[in-house]
């Protein structure tokens, strides 16, 4: 039988620590009963362990010699292999309702996951899985970190993030440079945004882009010199002292006086 090698073009790092994929699996028995979806199952470690949930399942798997192997391993999930592109999937034709999401994730593209499942975030209430360690700080860290950024922002307005636990190198096939760990992200009760989307997301980015500079001058891109909002004192913050909601706050404020 063909054996299936990581490929270094797709990112893969084949998970081999049976303990350390059972516990990936349980970060989602606090939904009991949803369907699953995992996303690049490659030899099928941690979908083993799905299996045994006893739920509705599918897995997305880009690579074709992965697609062969759990057609041969995995009978019970012949009808439920989708030799697809995640990031180009369409979620809303994969399951009639709610499911959760979750998998071993390329380090390459976490980023872009975390993003794709924001999109249907009425969808997912809960993703989990593995991911480069310093990314997984980046998505759970809290205001006043050096790790809370753009991402942290984007991702905590909808969901409540947990760091879990750290991976080690070494039960990796082939080890990765970095150490890795698990989140778990769970959609929060948010349901309606007190401020313009997509001038928030500005904000953030624009912030960010400057993050060692106050408010006040990390903004000028998007407000301009002499903007009539900078003697507010948020202006004297830096943009990993806000939080989300003091995000929200200010984009409301800059909302009023941008040129319609």
């Amino acid at each position: 039988m063909k054996t299936v090698h990581p490929k270094k073009a797709l990112g893969q790092h084949f998970l081999k620590d049976l303990q350390i994929a059972r516990k990936i699996a349980d970060t989602l028995d606090s939904f009991d009963g949803l369907p699953i979806l995992e996303v690049g199952p490659g030899t099928g470690v941690l979908t083993q362990f799905l299996l045994e949930k006893g739920r509705p399942m599918k897995v997305v798997e880009l690579d074709w010699d992965s697609v062969t192997y759990l057609h041969r391993n995995f009978p019970s999930l012949e009808n439920h292999i989708i030799g697809e592109d995640f990031l180009k999937m369409d979620l809303n034709g994969v399951f009639p309702d709610r499911f959760c999401v979750i998998g071993n994730y390329p380090y390459n593209i976490s980023s872009q996951i975390f993003f794709k499942v924001l999109d249907y975030k009425d969808r997912i209430p809960c993703c989990s899985g593995m991911i480069q360690k310093e990314v997984a700080e980046r998505l759970a860290s809290p205001p006043g970190r050096k790790a809370y950024g753009i991402i942290s922002v984007l991702l905590q307005v909808w969901y409540d993030i947990e760091y879990l636990f750290t991976v080690g190198e070494q039960v990796f096939d082939p080890p990765p440079k970095v150490k890795s760990a698990v989140i778990r992200m769970t959609r929060n009760k948010r349901t309606f945004l007190d401020c313009d989307e997509k001038l928030l997301k500005s904000v953030v980015k624009t912030a960010f882009n400057q993050r060692r500079k106050t408010l006040r001058n990390s903004l000028k891109p998007l407000l301009g010199k002499d903007c009539e909002l900078y003697p507010m004192p948020v202006f004297d913050k830096r943009p990993e002292q806000l939080s989300v909601e003091e995000f929200i706050t200010l984009t409301n404020n800059i909302f009023h006086v941008l040129p319609k």
